[in-house]
């Protein structure tokens, strides 16, 4: 795994799942497909203030001057809360704009290739969907953390393949990287998924579709809470 340095307020070289979950899990929380600047800008700090460790900018329907500028503005967003800004797909963007990292999904090129883009210094994640295989061949290329979902029926991607708990459980087992879990999670299913070993929980819908967007971030932050050392 690849030492990274995700944001100002992280200062010290972090590997391995324990630091992760100190210093980037917890709630990741994914942006919706909006169009207006200022209201993504809007709904992603309600995020952030209900304690969202991480960002990842994502929108599939914005051309390439809206997603650089939105890209631009989480920078100074995520900055500005010292939290961790991922780009999803588009290594090149994320270079472009100082993001801490790129996620790549199965047709989005491959580790080294980002590696060299990004330099050693930032964060690549992989999606892995439901296949141990996948995520061991990826942590082996040097993936800072590795994603698997979708756990649960989703509404952002209803065709998606299905991840068991045993998969979660049995790739912390055997994994030697952070783990973040995704799909269809909701407050009320989220601690499954924390018991089993996920490090983080990849969320759009249940975080900036409820009208209070701050509360609905803040009830996944205080499961990560909850079982921690007084």
């Amino acid at each position: 795994m690849s030492h990274f340095n995700p944001t100002p307020a992280l200062t010290l070289p972090l590997k391995g799942r324990g630091l992760f979950q100190r210093a980037f899990g917890g709630l990741y929380a994914i942006t919706p497909d909006e169009p207006d600047t200022v209201e993504l800008l809007r709904k992603v700090r309600l995020a952030l203030l209900g304690g969202a460790r991480v960002v990842q900018y994502r929108n599939k329907i914005a051309d390439g001057e809206l997603r650089l500028k939105q890209a631009e503005a989480l920078r100074a967003l995520t900055r500005e809360f010292a939290v961790t800004l991922i780009v999803n797909d588009d290594a090149a963007l994320a270079r472009q704009v100082d993001a801490d990292g790129v996620h790549l999904g199965g047709a989005d090129g491959n580790v080294a290739e980002a590696r060299a883009l990004l330099g050693s210094g930032k964060i690549i994640g992989a999606s892995c969907y439901n296949r141990l295989a996948l995520a061991q061949e990826a942590v082996r290329q040097g993936v800072d953390y590795v994603a698997f979902g979708s756990f649960f029926s989703s509404t952002v991607k209803p065709g998606a393949v299905a991840a068991t708990l045993d998969l979660l459980r049995q790739a912390r087992r055997e994994l030697d990287a952070p783990i973040v879990a995704i799909g269809g999670i909701t407050p009320q299913n989220a601690a499954r998924l924390i018991d089993a070993g996920a490090d983080a929980l990849a969320v759009i819908s249940a975080v900036f579709s409820p009208a209070d967007i701050e509360g609905a971030a803040r009830q996944f932050s205080n499961l990560f809470e909850q079982g921690k050392p007084a």
